[in-house]
C-alpha cells in the first residue's frame, strides 16, 4: 500500500527532525549548566526553567503520539506509528548529540532519560535497544498491512506489551528510588520540596538492573511474537478461503 510507505517515510523524517530539535535543546542546556561536559549529579535549574523543561518533555510525547494517531488508520497502526516515531526520535537524538558534542563517550555512558515523575536513568545502549524493539514491532504490523492482512492486537497481546512497558519503566527509575529511600529523601511529598531537590541534586546513578531490563524485553518480544503469529495465522486462513 502506497499510503503506508508514504506515511512511514514522513514519520521517519518528522521523527529525525524531532530528534534534532530535542538534541539542540539539550546542547543549549549543557552549554549553560554543564560547560565542562555532562556528568551526574544533576545541576539544579531555576524553578521556572525546571517547570518549562518538564512541560517540554510532556509536549514531546504528546507530539509523537499525535503524529502516530494522525498517520494510522486503526488502533494497531496508530500505536505502531507512535512507538516507531518515538524510537526513531530517540535514536537520532543520540546521533545528533554524538555529532555535535562527541557524547556519549560509549554506549554504556549513563544518561538522564526523563524527569517525569522522577529521574529515569540508564546507560545509553538500553533505550537504544528498546527503540530497536519498537521498530521491529512497527515493521511487522506495517508489512502485514501492505500484504492486505488485517492486523489487530488482542487483549493478551496488549497485556504483554503493557506489562513489558511497565517493567521497563521500573527498570529505569529503580536506581533513583533505591537512592531516595536509602537516604530517607522524599520523592513526591509536596511538603518536602526542598528535600526532593536535595535528593536530585546529590543523586549519582550506581547500578542498572540488567536482569529486570531483559525481563521486560522478553515480555515485549513475546507480545511481538504473538502479534506476528496471529498475523501469519490470519494470512493462512485468508489464503485457504481464496
Amino acid at each position: 500500500m502506497h499510503h503506508l510507505r508514504r506515511s512511514l517515510l514522513w514519520l521517519t523524517l518528522f521523527s529525525i527532525a524531532m530528534g534534532f530539535l530535542e538534541s539542540s535543546v539539550v546542547i543549549y542546556l549543557r552549554a549553560l549548566f554543564y560547560p565542562d561536559g555532562f556528568v551526574f549529579p544533576l545541576v539544579l535549574m531555576p524553578h521556572t526553567m525546571a517547570i518549562v523543561e518538564l512541560l517540554r518533555e510532556a509536549a514531546t510525547i504528546i507530539m509523537l503520539a499525535s503524529i502516530g494517531i494522525i498517520a494510522g488508520r486503526n488502533t494497531a497502526q496508530r500505536f505502531s506509528f507512535f512507538i516507531y516515531s518515538f524510537a526513531v526520535w530517540d535514536i537520532f537524538y543520540y546521533v545528533f548529540l554524538k555529532a555535535a558534542l562527541n557524547w556519549p563517550d560509549s554506549l554504556f555512558t549513563w544518561d538522564i532519560l526523563f524527569l517525569i515523575p522522577v529521574p529515569w536513568v540508564g546507560p545509553v545502549i538500553a533505550p537504544c535497544i528498546v527503540s530497536l524493539t519498537m521498530i521491529v514491532l512497527t515493521l511487522i504490523i506495517i508489512f502485514a498491512a501492505e500484504k492486505e492482512n488485517h492486523v489487530t492486537i488482542n487483549l493478551t497481546q496488549w497485556l504483554l506489551l503493557i506489562t513489558g512497558a511497565l517493567v521497563l519503566v521500573v527498570t529505569f527509575i529503580s536506581d533513583y528510588f533505591r537512592y531516595a529511600h536509602g537516604n530517607l529523601h522524599a520523592i513526591w511529598n509536596p511538603e518536602s520540596e526542598k528535600e526532593i531537590f536535595y535528593a536530585v541534586e546529590h543523586y549519582i546513578p550506581q547500578s542498572f538492573n540488567w536482569i529486570l531490563f531483559w525481563v521486560s524485553e522478553v515480555i515485549l518480544l513475546l507480545g511481538i511474537f504473538s502479534i506476528n503469529r496471529s498475523i501469519q495465522a490470519a494470512k493462512k486462513i485468508s489464503s485457504a478461503q481464496k
